[in-house]
């Protein structure tokens, strides 16, 4: 069941080269095809995820590889959404960006830097709370890629009319995305904390850099609606706190050891 992650990551790749073709060519029409392409790879790797569940009796989204799994199916959910919603303009450069990083996280998925195996969760993971925490975490930063795209796009373009888009998307994106990720890394990790090591903060990094990134993100909200701020400062502070996110996930995970270390 697992080479359903590797058709998911192979079904990535044409819909990120059909979009490549569509940006280029001078019609504003989206192409019809990648965001089935997109979809039919979340169902993959929400399959996937099911399967290894039933392995193992409880949920799987504890480990390196089943978090890179959901992270990747939720960011080309919200990708097929993009695609079909009307309320917001749909660029096709934002929609790239997003397919490709989840085509990204599937490439990690499939290295050497995460284990395949199906392996029960020690008994400390083994908390509904720790769902509550980790799926919350990555939906947030789910909307955080598509935020990601935008402000990247906002600080490359010089057209006023287009950064104004961009601008707009990156809001709406921060503005859900925000909530969710308060609600998953920081509340339920507290309390998960606090029912599995006895305490509901240690500065463990993975803590400390997750609150680093939600001050990130609470400045740019800052930015928007209290200073009022639009165009590169904001998106400049939304692509830290993104590559922030980046960080807390991998470069916790391998470069600083602590109580997070297996994830």
């Amino acid at each position: 069941m697992i080479n359903l992650a590797t058709i998911a990551c192979i079904l990535l790749v044409p819909a990120v080269i059909i979009q490549i073709v569509f940006l280029f060519r001078k019609k504003s029409d989206p192409d019809p095809v990648s965001h089935w392409l997109i979809l039919a790879a979340a169902v993959l790797l929400l399959a996937t995820m099911v399967w290894r569940s039933i392995q193992i009796s409880f949920v799987a989204l504890t480990g390196t590889f089943e978090s890179l799994i959901f992270y990747s199916a939720v960011v080309c959910i919200l990708v097929f959404i993009y695609r079909l919603q009307k309320k917001i303009p749909y660029i096709k450069g934002i929609a790239f960006g997003a397919t490709f990083i989840a085509l990204v996280l599937l490439a990690v998925a499939s290295s050497p830097l995460a284990s395949k195996d199906v392996l029960a969760p020690i008994p400390a993971l083994r908390s509904s709370w720790l769902l509550l925490h980790v799926s919350f975490s990555f939906i947030g930063e789910s909307f955080f890629v598509i935020s990601f795209a935008s402000a990247l796009a906002t600080l490359i373009t010089k057209n006023p009319e287009k950064q104004k888009n961009y601008d707009r998307i990156t809001y709406t994106c921060i503005a859900v995305g925000y909530p969710i990720f308060t609600a998953g890394a920081l509340i339920f990790g507290a309390v998960w904390a606090q029912k599995a090591w006895g305490r509901w903060w240690g500065w463990d990094p993975k803590e400390t850099w997750a609150l680093i990134t939600w001050l990130v993100y609470t400045f740019y909200l800052h930015l928007r609606l209290i200073s009022k701020k639009s165009g590169k400062m904001p998106a400049l502070v939304a692509v830290i706190g993104f590559l922030c996110t980046v960080f807390t996930f991998f470069g916790v995970n391998y470069l600083l050891p602590g109580l997070h270390s297996y994830k």
